[in-house]
């Protein structure tokens, strides 16, 4: 008796061995990965050409001695070495920004939700209050920074003279180191508008079903927010969050635009200008990237303080991410 061994299989089932040895579907897998590629294309052109060649490029650089005009030259370490030892800014650069992450980003955070709760209970001209909020949002932040330091300039400001009339000594606001940064918060959160809107939507899809339940088993105001209305918003609050923290490692126009009005240095490009205004305290990280980088031309450490900038913001998402999953896994 012959036996007889059934050909390769071309339907559905068809095993990996099958499909290797059938030249239709080689070439319907083809097409399909063609296919794809094809609608992924401008995705992968973009983080090409905007993300992984400029990543590539800092990292290569943070290794060179360049200008901008020579070839750069390898140098190793010297420039990470550089940054971390010898440049004057990173270091009060980075507590600033940490204290700006710290103290900033909460304080926006907290005010942003709680505008939004309030608009939200307002029964009439809630959508006047939301205007009213959201419109110093939409002023330009070099004005709203100059405005602010004239509103605070300590010996001719208003905020100043109607503290004196109160028989208040009135603080020197961006002119004194103590103050510049909560001087900053404060011009943050006036213009709270966006986080408003955010948390306002977010808000208004909190079922209310939720919230009656709550009430018949005798939760009170707070109770109700804790356990109805935060967990309900939390992805919104991480969301927050995260954004806050990354808009603040890249915080460049409005620290350095008080620390020019406060300082006087407000005139054309012939004049020097060192950042950070009064004793480094409006000073940020990348003010640093671009005073190395343009104005002393050190463009190998002003990649090193990028590469740091990067390395920093990868991980506090990761931070705030897995934060997130655990406590959504307690919860659970």
């Amino acid at each position: 008796m012959t036996a007889t061994h059934p050909g390769p299989k071309t339907g559905p089932h068809a095993g990996p061995r099958d499909a290797r040895r059938d030249p239709a579907l080689r070439a319907k897998r083809r097409r399909n990965a063609l296919r794809t590629l094809g609608f992924l294309s401008p995705w992968l052109i973009g983080f090409s050409v905007f993300f992984a060649y400029p990543l590539i490029a800092t990292v290569y650089f943070s290794f060179m001695k360049y200008d901008g005009f020579t070839a750069p030259e390898y140098v190793g370490l010297k420039n990470w070495s550089y940054v971390f030892q010898d440049n004057p800014f990173f270091w009060p650069a980075l507590a600033n920004m940490l204290w700006l992450i710290a103290v900033m980003v909460t304080l926006r955070v907290v005010f942003g939700l709680g505008i939004g709760l309030l608009i939200t209970r307002i029964k009439t001209g809630a959508g006047v209050f939301r205007t009213l909020f959201y419109l110093p949002y939409l002023a330009p932040p070099v004005a709203a920074t100059m405005a602010f330091v004239f509103l605070l300039n300590p010996g001719t400001g208003p905020v100043n003279t109607i503290l004196d009339t109160l028989g208040i000594s009135g603080p020197q606001w961006f002119n004194d180191a103590s103050w510049s940064k909560p001087s900053l918060t404060i011009l943050a959160l006036w213009g709270i508008g966006d986080l408003m809107v955010i948390f306002m939507a977010s808000l208004l899809d909190v079922p209310k079903e939720q919230y009656e339940a709550a009430e018949l088993d005798g939760a009170n105001s707070w109770h109700r927010f804790r356990y109805v209305t935060l967990p309900n918003i939390s992805p919104i609050v991480l969301f927050a969050v995260i954004t806050g923290v990354i808009a603040t490692m890249q915080y460049y126009t409005e620290p350095l635009v008080a620390a020019k009005v406060a300082s006087g240095v407000i005139g054309g490009s012939g004049q020097h200008f060192e950042p950070g205004y009064p004793d480094k305290s409006t000073l940020t990280v990348p003010q640093v990237v671009y005073n190395l980088g343009f104005q002393r031309f050190d463009t190998g450490a002003a990649c090193v303080v990028a590469l740091v900038l990067f390395v920093l913001a990868m991980v506090f998402t990761t931070f705030l991410m897995r934060r997130r999953s655990g406590f959504m896994s307690a919860e659970d």
